[in-house]
């Protein structure tokens, strides 16, 4: 059985370090192989290259622009009315996954209108949603990129986020039917929006193309006091077979970010 590998996601890890670049050599510093992140598009595509390339570490996420949040948004792909808007933005999310061979992208779903009653725009959300996702996944097959959607927990995080749950997001799949978009699996946000996650991860793993965990409920590191044991889920992961990158995407409770990433089996000295 292959151990499993894990990714810092630089949007939440080594955020004292400043930019992104900087992140990045302190995440090499740190152990890491390979990184993820939120948004890099303000930091120069061939800055963020020279970074991965000096440190031998690799970018194995990146999402697409979340659109104006200063307006509310966060992500465009289900949202009616901002089509163009989303393909320009998978358009540069691309162009820098392509730079700096990145193999996977998330494509942020969005927010319902504020006030709207969330059954009255359910139906229109999922069209321009699945019309989206059909068109990334011509878009990203054609450059050897994976399409993730996440579902993000709407009773902590993101009351207004329209995709909340796996059923949904499985449902939208199956919709879209290209292997060129699968399910990014956030065992925080699923166990919040279903818990249930034994047999969740195991109905859905066929489906799965990225992980990414935290504590619940503070989002701390995996070790930190809450309800997962984590020890079992990433037991259940490698009796699956997962080969993916598992994303540290956690708010770490202290000065921990300078230490080792997990090395070596159930052992993560990370969040010592």
């Amino acid at each position: 059985m292959a151990a499993l590998k894990f990714c810092a996601n630089i949007s939440w890890l080594f955020t004292e370090m400043g930019d992104f670049p900087q992140r990045i050599r302190a995440a090499a510093a740190a152990g890491f192989r390979a990184v993820e992140a939120a948004w890099l598009y303000d930091c120069d595509a061939e800055e963020l290259r020279q970074a991965l390339r000096r440190t031998g570490v690799e970018l194995v996420l990146l999402n697409t622009p979340p659109g104006d949040m200063k307006s509310g948004d966060l992500g465009l792909a289900a949202v009616p009315g901002r089509e163009q808007e989303f393909r320009k933005g998978l358009d540069l999310a691309v162009k820098y996954a392509k730079a700096l061979d990145c193999r996977r992208i998330h494509l942020m779903a969005g927010r319902i209108p504020v006030g709207a009653d969330y059954a009255a725009v359910a139906m229109e959300m999922e069209a321009t949603f699945v019309q989206n996702l059909k068109h990334a996944a011509n878009v990203l097959s054609k450059e050897g990129i994976l399409g993730l959607i996440e579902p993000i927990n709407t009773r902590i995080t993101d009351p207004l986020y329209f995709l909340h749950s796996p059923h949904q997001a499985a449902d939208i799949l199956q919709k879209v039917g290209h292997s060129a978009i699968k399910l990014q699996m956030d065992v925080f946000h699923w166990q919040i929006m279903d818990g249930n996650l034994s047999r969740n991860i195991r109905k859905y793993f066929p489906i799965i193309g990225h992980v990414q965990v935290a504590q619940v409920p503070g989002r701390n590191e995996p070790d930190a006091a809450g309800e997962l044991n984590f020890p079992y889920l990433f037991s259940l992961l490698e009796e699956l077979g997962y080969q993916g990158y598992i994303g540290c995407e956690y708010k770490p409770a202290g000065e921990r970010t300078s230490r080792p990433p997990p090395t070596a089996h159930f052992h993560f000295p990370i969040f010592e």
